[in-house]
């Protein structure tokens, strides 16, 4: 393990103090370049064992947010909220407890033996510890009511009260139409995130996934990981979610159908046809659920550059990075999950990039933030997104920095997300002026778009996207390609720890990119806007 020592801690400190008298160290250069010993400072110290991985809820995350607010400060940024660079995130913790709790679900007049963890998992969406139920079950197919694919699962049936079953993912395309629901890739209707919100809308009881690895493009060991092992988070106010929220397994599944005399793959088949209605089951779910729930209080940290121009001032465009990671867990061995490439990356190159913005301020002003709980669910952003310290009508863009390459220099950028607005010709344009091509895109079969803080930003209306790293390496490329491939096996693990010895040229290089890009949009004529005819401004305005 890499640990950090005292030369890291000075370099870190004397990059602060750099940071501190921008304006006068080097003279006014010709534009904003952004430096690598100022992030790789950053780097070392975000991703030390000093701050325990950032852990939501835990005491480094107190010392992750201490440690960005005097950076910022440092750096020159004004507040973002009033006085103060912090906004305050209120979030649930919750934990169920099985063994106090006696919910289970009769089917066909028998309770079925369900074992929490093997068999289902479930918790509270509504951050309240208690809920007694008893509620018939309804099947609702994939839960979409998409209006731009014609599609509805609901039929206007009153749900209200029920707790709903749906599958995870989203129909699958046909010979007849090859691009329903974006064909191969995954739209925002399959994520299971959308399903919980749907019930919600639907005024349900409760909703239960059913898991399958293929649909859910993971085994039902990450949902055991997530809804049985550890702690959970979870917005504690604005719009919450049902009582009962949870997953079964498909054994759990074909054994209640069939209970409740049902097919349950003939069910499924039927809901792959626009016309399918929900489907009444022979079944309830009965009885007490309860968790553990205690509320703490995060913060997103965001300062400003304030803009030049008397009109475009009051327009913003803001950079966001998650300061967030797993934090401590377990007793025995390594505890800390570092979280250096995902997100302490991140978070240094938007310090390195802020010190630089202070120095070449923009027509419109520019905002840096790093949001809390991204690893929760984005909950900094959508909190955030909820309560903006910006209006959310005069936030031209938003640019996200998530786990950043620091393989080396690429030939390439990727801005996949960015063709769904203006950005996209944007992002074009800032590539060319560097040299880099933009790289291919590719279904987005896991539904990545979905899956970062810029989505909060586009759930809103704002043209919003992840700046990704790019791979056409520009030497040692069987190296590097290898590099890139293991880091795979160190993602969300204790192993994702700074390295000394890494080439940070391409962290750098994207980090550059994003200011290049961020400084077009800031001092075009007019805000970027999303694409005519986007569906996905629809499902913005349904989901409002």
């Amino acid at each position: 393990m890499y640990k950090i020592v005292s030369s890291v801690v000075l370099t870190a400190l004397a990059g602060s103090l750099a940071l501190a008298y921008p304006a006068h160290a080097a003279g006014k250069a010709q534009a904003a370049t952004v430096k690598e010993a100022p992030l790789r400072a950053h780097l070392a110290f975000l991703s030390s064992d000093a701050v325990e991985g950032r852990g939501t809820g835990q005491r480094g995350g107190e010392l992750t947010v201490t440690y960005l607010e005097t950076q910022a400060l440092a750096a020159g940024l004004k507040p973002a909220n009033g006085a103060s660079f912090r906004q305050p995130v209120k979030i649930a913790g919750v934990r169920s407890l099985p063994q106090q709790s006696n919910v289970g679900i009769v089917a066909g007049g028998q309770a079925l033996p369900l074992q929490f963890g093997a068999d289902w998992v479930w918790g509270p969406g509504d951050a309240k510890p208690d809920h007694s139920l008893d509620a018939d079950m309804v099947f609702v197919g994939y839960g979409i009511n998409a209006a731009e694919e014609g599609w509805d699962d609901f039929k206007g049936q009153d749900l209200k009260g029920k707790v709903l079953v749906m599958m995870v993912n989203d129909p699958a395309p046909t010979a007849a139409e090859p691009k329903r629901f974006n064909g191969a890739g995954l739209t925002y209707y399959g994520r299971w995130t959308y399903k919980l919100e749907e019930a919600a809308r639907q005024g349900a009881a409760g909703v239960l996934l059913i898991h399958t690895d293929a649909s859910a493009s993971y085994g039902w060991s990450v949902v055991q990981n997530s809804w049985a092992a550890a702690e959970r988070f979870q917005l504690a106010e604005g719009k919450l979610g049902t009582g009962l929220q949870g997953w079964m397994t498909d054994a759990t599944a074909r054994k209640l159908f069939a209970a409740a005399g049902q097919d349950l793959d003939k069910l499924r088949a039927a809901a792959e046809d626009k016309n399918f209605k929900p489907v009444a089951l022979n079944a309830r779910v009965k009885g007490e659920a309860r968790a553990q729930v205690r509320t703490l209080e995060e913060f997103n940290v965001a300062g400003v550059v304030p803009g030049t121009d008397p009109k475009l001032k009051d327009e913003v465009v803001i950079y966001s990075a998650h300061w967030d990671h797993m934090g401590k867990q377990g007793t025995e061995g390594d505890t800390i999950f570092n979280g250096a490439v995902d997100n302490a990356s991140g978070t240094a190159a938007l310090l390195a990039m802020a010190q630089e913005a202070v120095r070449h301020p923009a027509k419109r002003s520019q905002m840096f933030l790093w949001v809390a709980a991204e690893e929760q669910g984005l909950l900094g952003s959508a909190a955030y997104a909820a309560k903006p310290l910006w209006p959310i009508e005069k936030t031209a863009a938003n640019l996200n920095l998530d786990s950043l390459n620091f393989v080396g220099l690429s030939r390439d950028v990727n801005v996949q997300g960015s063709e769904r607005t203006d950005l996209g010709a944007m992002a074009a344009s800032a590539a060319k002026q560097m040299g880099l091509a933009i790289a291919a895109a590719k279904p987005d079969l896991a539904g990545g778009y979905f899956r970062s803080d810029h989505f909060s930003f586009a759930k809103a209306g704002v043209p919003a996207f992840s700046v990704g790293a790019g791979h056409g390496w520009v030497k040692d490329v069987e190296a590097n390609d290898a590099k890139q491939k293991a880091y795979r096996a160190r993602y969300h693990q204790v192993s994702d720890e700074y390295d000394p010895n890494w080439d940070l040229s391409g962290m750098v290089q994207q980090a550059q990119f994003t200011l290049n890009l961020g400084r077009v949009v800031a001092d075009a004529p007019k805000m970027p806007a999303w694409k005519a005819g986007d569906a996905f401004g629809k499902l913005r305005a349904a989901a409002k």
